[in-house]
């Protein structure tokens, strides 16, 4: 069996509706001229609806605690400073896996 997997980029949500016990959610993206573009549907049984929400919430606050570690990291030691410490000059990584 292949593991298929459809990847999806949305920026936005154009509307949702519930019907039937399932949300739809139709997801949007910013076309050329600066308007929502309907991009796909994402179908949510409700009752599993609050673990997705909750599982977004918790990657935002694991995004908001990287950032703000990343900032403090470059207040407490400028680029000039750290790079004569450490010897060299490291690139933050703006990619980072989160567990559920």
């Amino acid at each position: 069996m292949s593991d298929h997997r459809t990847t999806l980029f949305a920026d936005g949500v154009i509307e949702a509706q519930v019907a039937h016990g399932v949300a739809r959610i139709t997801l949007a993206m910013t076309g050329g001229d600066g308007k929502a573009v309907p991009c796909g549907m994402l179908c949510v049984p409700v009752t599993q609806l609050p673990a997705l929400v909750n599982g977004m919430g918790n990657l935002l606050r694991q995004i908001e605690e990287r950032v703000r570690a990343q900032v403090a990291q470059q207040q407490q030691a400028p680029a000039g400073e750290a790079a004569a410490a450490d010897g060299a000059v490291q690139a933050p990584s703006g990619a980072f896996r989160f567990q559920g």
